[in-house]
């Protein structure tokens, strides 16, 4: 059975874990070593049974930990070409443990069939991931400006799909606390998916037959968890879709272990 877990969710890092059983994936390591290590351990599992990590992109909230841990345990790291020149760039082994993947390329890690697909961010060359094994499927799709064709490809017909919700547009415009510029790089096509835009995702993905959804990488200062739900329930059910009924609908907690994330429950 393929089952998710975030290990923590939002602006403060990020990291999860993916597992059919046999192969276990960490997409991700934007909290410390430590911390990763602690929530694999309440999982049963150490960082040297983990077949590898794959990075979306090289924003310190997605690679804090990286570094430490792969020095502790040489695991090796899936990226796209440009991620992995940048992760070279940051850690001085990495080229010993960097393996370059295309977006759109298939290729296999253990159990499963893991699939890049280029994202709109800004970073050199962001992807989120499908991960495809025994039939069952999970995509994850945060830290995009815009809802392309190639997330589409990626994401729709997932069994679970890890969909972002960062921010609330009207509220990041009001903050006071933001100057122009973020406010801009947050609203702007390589910035970060509203609450509105994530529903609108999942809404296709939904219609695809996605059994299972997760809200991720909420903004601690322009969402809440209950907002985000609220708003993304609102348009799900305008468009005739039943959160609790015909698809499991949750939050990713911000800074500790989730429960498991699976097809047709979520949480």
């Amino acid at each position: 059975m393929l089952t998710l877990h975030t290990l923590a969710s939002g602006s403060s890092g990020n990291a999860m874990l993916v597992t059919d059983g046999t192969t276990h994936i960490l997409l991700d390591a934007g909290i410390s070593a430590r911390r990763i290590t602690q929530s694999l351990a309440q999982l049963g599992l150490r960082p040297g049974e983990l077949a590898g990590v794959l990075i979306t992109h090289e924003h310190t909230d997605h690679i804090a930990g990286l570094t430490t841990l792969t020095k502790q345990c040489p695991l090796p790291i899936y990226a796209t070409p440009g991620t992995g020149r940048q992760l070279r760039r940051r850690i001085p082994f990495a080229d010993e443990l960097v393996h370059a993947v295309p977006a759109g390329e298939e290729f296999r890690l253990g159990t499963f069939a893991v699939r890049p697909f280029p994202t709109s961010h800004d970073a050199e060359e962001s992807a989120g991931f499908r991960l495809t094994s025994g039939g069952e499927c999970a995509a994850v799709a945060t830290d995009l400006g815009y809802v392309t064709d190639a997330v589409l490809e990626g994401v729709l017909g997932a069994d679970i799909l890890v969909a972002e919700a960062n921010h609330d547009e009207e509220w990041v415009r009001a903050s006071q606390r933001y100057p122009y510029h973020l406010k801009r790089r947050i609203l702007g096509d390589r910035g970060h998916l509203s609450n509105e835009a994530g529903a609108e995702l999942i809404r296709r993905a939904a219609e695809a037959g996605t059994a299972s959804v997760v809200l991720a990488h909420l903004s601690a200062e322009n969402n809440t968890p209950a907002h985000a739900e609220e708003t993304v329930c609102r348009i799900l059910r305008d468009a005739g879709i039943r959160p609790g009924v015909d698809l499991a609908l949750t939050v990713a907690p911000r800074d500790r272990l989730s429960g498991p994330y699976i097809r047709g429950r979520a949480g």
